[in-house]
């Protein structure tokens, strides 16, 4: 299968109300979200919260929170559909309240500015059940030399 964006889109957009099960992120595939929204430049993910999630104290881990914010935002970078991949060059985060295990979270992504050299997204994950924002972040990314196609990659 050629990797390029328009199918990693495509395979997001087929699996829109299913547990994530085929995507190029081996890490996407541990998370396991469900697909709720896909479109040019933002994304709706849920997650349920598993033991191996979290922390000594049973919530959600704060680094799992932060591997979900940036696995999100690179998915979201990619429904863009640029040429070439672009990497996290910073991540910010605040924390503002816990999850636990059996809970459903949901991650929500958003293009603020997408330049050709840098994309600025920002990041909120919710527990919508209880009507509460559990963290806020905003990344931005750098345009790298690998095509996502593959083709004239620098090793």
């Amino acid at each position: 299968m050629k990797n390029d964006t328009t199918q990693i889109r495509q395979g997001l957009i087929d699996q829109l109300g299913k547990t994530v099960t085929n995507s190029p992120s081996a890490f996407m595939l541990w998370l396991a979200p469900i697909v709720r929204e896909i479109e040019n430049g933002s994304m709706t993910f849920e997650y349920c919260i598993r033991k191996e999630m979290t922390n000594p104290i049973g919530t959600l881990h704060g680094g799992v929170t932060a591997a979900i914010m940036d696995d999100m935002i690179g998915a979201t970078i990619i429904s863009l559909g640029r040429e070439h991949f672009y990497t996290t060059i910073n991540n910010v985060i605040d924390y503002f309240s816990t999850a636990k295990i059996g809970d459903i979270i949901t991650g929500k992504t958003k293009v603020i500015k997408a330049g050709q050299q840098i994309i600025n997204v920002q990041f909120e994950l919710w527990n919508l059940d209880k009507e509460r924002l559990l963290a806020r972040g905003y990344s931005n990314a750098l345009k790298t030399d690998y095509k996502v196609n593959g083709a004239e990659n620098i090793e």
